[in-house]
């Protein structure tokens, strides 16, 4: 008998230690360092149990879904994004999931110029997804509690780094970005537009149209100025970028006279003053650049010859009709020692 009760006790020993083993080892079965575990809104624990199983995430899914029926975890499901970790155990997956403690998603915004490249980008992070985001953006109802519309919405997307879960819903994505909008634009800044003639909005446009026009730092401040000189004097901006955003063409290299007659509201060869709404989202090195604007008298700039990526900047019409003709002529010679170059590779 007592030898009977020594085996029986054995046998429950090593059976819990194996049933202990399960839940408290490795417990997962995938190859890779880590398993992004998405679970979508009004996800039931069957199709979370079967993605996973589909995805070979478990070492065993019976002893996960014995454990999860103890902990109640299939009546409090969470949705959100998890990260579960090769050879995390069953009992820190479950409690991770159980407790909602989700994996931050990173969006980087850098620099877009169409609000539908913002809505694809933007909609890859988050499972209200692509069509999510545009519909919002689209909707100026929705807008309206940040003060934009569809026209202006670029005006308070700063580029940054901003940390969101991925059930995120759209309408807190971008409250997250005008809540860094507000921070950014201070008492102090707004004055320094207010000195300009501008506000937070059109110091934003303006900063965008720099921004397509040089990556020279140094040359930010200047092109800025001779924006603000020629709307001080009633003179039409004559931007290029602005032609090639109306023209959805950013891969242009040189704006002919007929891309200047594009009518668009976004053609600042036709319209006066500056575009409904940004070309881009600057970035805030150049918006600080607009709000450090010099004071100059330069009504003109084009590119300098070379490859510098610095500009010329005139006064005079006449001076800067010879600065275009410099860099015109520099254009033409590379060109034109392109074209031979070419010609000796047939």
């Amino acid at each position: 008998m007592k030898r009977f009760l020594l085996v029986v006790l054995v046998v429950f020993l090593l059976a819990s230690a194996f049933i202990a083993w399960r839940i408290l080892g490795p417990g997962t079965a995938f190859s890779g360092d880590s398993y992004s575990l998405y679970i979508r809104s009004g996800m039931t624990y069957e199709q979370l149990l079967d993605g996973m199983k589909k995805d070979t995430v478990l070492a065993s899914p019976t002893v996960f879904n014995w454990v999860a029926g103890r902990m109640d975890y299939p009546e409090n499901i969470k949705a959100g994004k998890y990260e579960i970790k090769k050879d995390m155990s069953v009992l820190h997956i479950l409690r991770m999931l159980h407790n909602g403690r989700q994996t931050p998603v990173h969006l980087v915004i850098l620099k877009f110029r169409t609000m539908e490249g913002l809505a694809g980008a933007v909609g890859k992070k988050f499972e209200c997804d692509s069509d999510g985001i545009a519909a919002f953006i689209h909707n100026n109802d929705s807008l309206r509690q940040f003060g934009v519309d569809s026209n202006t919405l670029m005006t308070i997307v700063i580029p940054d780094t901003y940390t969101y879960f991925w059930n995120t819903p759209a309408s807190a994505v971008f409250k997250k970005m005008y809540a860094n909008y507000k921070a950014w634009w201070t008492p102090a800044r707004v004055q320094k537009a207010a000195t300009k003639g501008l506000t937070p909005a059109t110091a934003t446009i303006l900063a965008s149209i720099v921004e397509e026009e040089t990556n020279a730092a140094s040359d930010k401040g200047k092109i800025a100025s001779v924006y603000l000189n020629r709307m001080a004097k009633g003179i039409r901006l004559g931007a290029d970028p602005t032609v090639k955003f109306a023209l959805r063409d950013f891969e242009l290299k040189r704006i002919y006279d007929k891309d200047l007659k594009v009518e668009s509201p976004y053609n600042t060869y036709l319209h006066d003053g500056l575009p409904p709404g940004p070309i881009c989202t600057p970035s805030s090195q150049t918006l600080e650049a607009v709000l450090e604007a010099p004071t100059t008298d330069y009504l003109y700039f084009v590119a300098k010859p070379g490859n510098s990526g610095y500009s010329n900047f005139a006064t005079t019409y006449k001076q800067h009709l010879e600065n275009a003709k410099a860099y015109q002529e520099w254009l033409d010679r590379q060109l034109a020692i392109r074209a031979a170059a070419d010609s000796l590779k047939k």
